[in-house]
């Protein structure tokens, strides 16, 4: 079933009298319990078109449907809960005069979800979900390690109970280990919570862990979209190829993957 769908979306800016399309003519669909990724360099559009999933800018041109139903400009409030979203900076995400709990009840508090003496349980059982110490909700953000800070993102986002969890480059600022950490845990919670994923990434080595689906953006058009594995496995466009190529290779199948891109630009 189909939760998410953009028809025909284009958004332009103004910029110095003239015209820039951020985001030219783009349609897919997003399937309830899929995680799909949107793929591209810097510039691509890829933001741009999170930030219309999100209702923070309208598109030019085109619609944005939501559970088969066009999502206004002005989103209400319940629309506003199940679209949640995860940003790329753990530490600039989170208000450093609040603590971890103040900043995971705020959604509760917003939405009204639950009664107020039920939202300090609310918020220990999100942070339990995302496997950190219900203990941690006393401290600032800043006495977190990064992997902890973006644990709490998720906590915050998740706690409201959506439907669709955009998340924009959300393990880019993590090492290697806690990115693998953190990549499992969505993993984990997209299973266990029937959650639906956009996820916003440059970076092809996560999208293999992690999407089902992908839609790759070049200059604010799609070049290729299709099944992860499938694009792997085939590239059709040469954008897509040369994103593969700069995998970086940690095992002998990446090897005859990037010697067989090779072979086919050659």
């Amino acid at each position: 079933m189909t939760l998410l769908a953009l028809k025909n979306v284009t958004k332009t800016f103004r910029v110095n009298q003239r015209e820039v399309h951020a985001v030219r003519d783009v349609s897919f669909d997003v399937r309830e319990g899929e995680c799909l990724a949107i793929v591209g360099e810097s510039g691509s559009g890829k933001t741009t078109l999170a930030n219309m999933i999100l209702g923070l800018f309208g598109a030019t041109s085109g619609e944005i449907h939501f559970r088969d139903s066009a999502l206004p400009a002005r989103r209400p409030t319940e629309l506003r809960r199940q679209i949640q979203f995860v940003q790329q900076n753990p530490l600039s995400a989170l208000n450093a005069k609040r603590s971890v709990g103040a900043s995971v009840r705020l959604g509760l508090e917003t939405y009204r979800i639950g009664e107020r003496a039920a939202r300090k349980a609310a918020v220990e059982a999100a942070l339990e979900a995302v496997g950190l110490e219900p203990e941690l909700a006393r401290r600032p953000p800043g006495a977190l390690s990064g992997g902890q800070r973006q644990r709490v993102g998720i906590a915050r986002a998740l706690a409201v109970e959506p439907s669709l969890v955009v998340l924009d480059e959300p393990t880019s600022a993590l090492d290697v280990l806690v990115q693998a950490r953190v990549l499992r845990l969505l993993n984990e919670l997209r299973a266990a919570k029937k959650l639906t994923y956009v996820f916003i990434t440059h970076d092809l080595a996560v999208v293999r862990n992690i999407a089902d689906r992908c839609v790759v953006l070049k200059e604010g058009q799609i070049v290729e979209m299709g099944e992860t594995t499938a694009i792997f496995d085939d590239p059709q466009h040469d954008y897509t190829r040369n994103l593969i190529r700069a995998v970086p290779v940690v095992d002998q199948t990446e090897v005859q993957l990037r010697d067989k891109l090779g072979r086919a630009n050659d």
